[in-house]
């Protein structure tokens, strides 16, 4: 019943956003984020006890074509559940200084009952439908709410992604007629299907094209930086913090074990794609002048890593990336939130305009400081450890391969440096002379990102012990 509560009530919320159009409703929307954290604690306390009945649900939805409304979690959806549940509070926090409509809280609370839904569906037809929800609200807040050029920038990250999802479509209903009479779309009898290498070279690249242009992996990442630069903060947030997590998920629960064999007939050219990614994106953030767009190609280089070790096809590159998911989940949303408020504070994002902030804004150096050496794979915090079981996992598969994917981390840490000295250090100027401290509202999202990357970083079995029997199984599945 949890897992239900999960999907239902930001779903009730958002009719009720949708209704009730007067004024805003930012608090009660950062109180139903609450109640939703509450829910995923609840349903992390049954999964621990090994209750299913509370985290899993299924009854028929379209009987006649085999489709069920099937949701539940296990120790992968259960790390991508709890990332949607406390990020979405720590991102509406951060609308508090700015002046929404209630339609925009409301399609936020639509995008976490769709990803919430792609990430708990165990029907694949389910998984589309969820899939395509998360996109519409996420397109509404950036084209409605986004910079100059959002129109033309949200469109073609909506084009890219509609025709992506357009070749998962096929590949999904290719396998539902695969399956024994009566059909049906169960993801887990999807897994026993048998399959000739020709079918699964051909449905890895379906799935694949649709995964890689939402994470983004090089070639297919060219919508996300002007994306991420248009879009509201939220939105960036949203779309950076959870959404490309679909894609990673979208390999690991249904790529991998479905076609183990197209998997390992494309690996490399995969992880060579990753690599490309993480070179490519990291030398062009060297090249930025605006916070966002810098991130931006950050986040391509880290997607890179994460989805290197994934081909890996090791338990430490699987477990790394699960690891990760949650990382750069916290770790992009808090850079996000603190570039958006120097943005609020300042009127501007671009780097060489600032500098000196460390002098007015001590306590917000501080914070920004610890979120970017977390991003960076910092000992002891928790992009540490992800980066490191990443790393040994390609390893596994090629020592040339981890020497490259290991570049992310020595670049990552010139142009993270770089930017902070940039824009912290040195003499202040007419724009951060007046730099004020966050107020509580905002100290909150900080605190509880830093809280989380210490925790993490010194404490990474919290997480890892809830994946590690969901990946193992998938690997057994692979190597059979």
């Amino acid at each position: 019943m949890l897992a239900v509560l999960l999907i239902a009530f930001p779903l009730l919320m958002t009719l009720m956003l949708f209704i009730n159009k007067d004024g805003s409703s930012k608090r009660v929307v950062f109180v139903a984020t609450v109640v939703e954290v509450i829910i995923a604690a609840l349903a992390l306390y049954f999964f621990n006890t090994g209750n299913s009945a509370q985290i899993n649900f299924d009854v028929p939805w379209i009987p006649n074509l085999g489709i069920h409304f099937n949701i539940g979690i296990d120790g992968i959806s259960m790390i991508l559940v709890l990332l949607t549940t406390v990020t979405f509070p720590l991102i509406i926090l951060t609308t508090f200084k700015h002046t929404y409509k209630n339609s925009f809280y409301a399609l936020a609370m639509l995008m976490q009952t769709g990803l919430l839904g792609v990430f708990m569906a165990k029907d694949a037809f389910l998984f589309y439908v969820f899939y395509e929800l998360a996109l519409i609200p996420i397109y509404f807040i950036c084209a409605n709410w986004g910079g100059t050029h959002r129109i033309k920038v949200t469109l073609k990250f909506f084009i890219y992604t509609m025709a992506g999802s357009l070749f998962m479509l096929i590949a999904i209903i290719y396998l539902y007629l695969k399956t024994p009479l009566p059909h049906n779309f169960n993801i887990q009898n999807l897994y026993h299907l048998t399959l000739s290498a020709t079918e699964q070279s051909w449905l890895f690249w379906a799935f694949f094209v649709a995964f890689a242009i939402k994470m983004p992996i090089f070639p297919f990442h060219t919508w996300q930086p002007d994306t991420y630069t248009e879009s509201p903060a939220a939105g960036t947030m949203l779309l950076a913090g959870i959404m490309l997590k679909m894609g990673i998920y979208g390999l690991i629960r249904l790529v991998l074990p479905i076609v183990p064999l197209g998997v390992q007939q494309w690996q490399t050219l995969a992880i060579t794609l990753c690599i490309i990614g993480i070179v490519y994106a990291s030398i062009i953030a060297f090249k930025q002048n605006d916070l966002k767009t810098l991130i931006a190609y950050s986040s391509i280089a880290h997607v890179g890593l994460m989805g290197a070790g994934l081909f890996s096809l090791t338990l430490s590159g699987l477990q790394g990336t699960m690891i990760q998911m949650f990382n750069h989940g916290i770790n992009v949303v808090a850079l996000f939130a603190l570039i958006d408020y120097i943005e609020w504070q300042t009127k501007t994002r671009a780097i060489d305009q600032l500098g000196g902030i460390a002098n007015v804004a001590k306590r917000f150096s501080v914070f920004f400081m610890i979120v970017m050496l977390g991003s960076v794979g910092l000992p002891l915090t928790n992009g540490f450890v992800g980066e490191f079981m990443l790393l040994f996992g390609v390893y596994h598969y090629s020592a040339w391969a981890a020497a490259f994917a290991g570049l992310t981390i020595i670049l990552a840490s010139v142009y993270m440096l770089n930017l902070y000295r940039h824009v912290f250090l040195g003499e202040s100027n007419e724009l951060t002379a007046n730099f004020e401290e966050p107020n509580t509202q905002e100290s909150i999202v900080y605190y509880v990102s830093v809280v989380l990357i210490v925790v993490i970083g010194i404490m990474p079995g919290l997480l890892l012990n809830l994946s590690e029997p969901a990946v193992q199984s998938i690997l057994n599945i692979i190597n059979k």
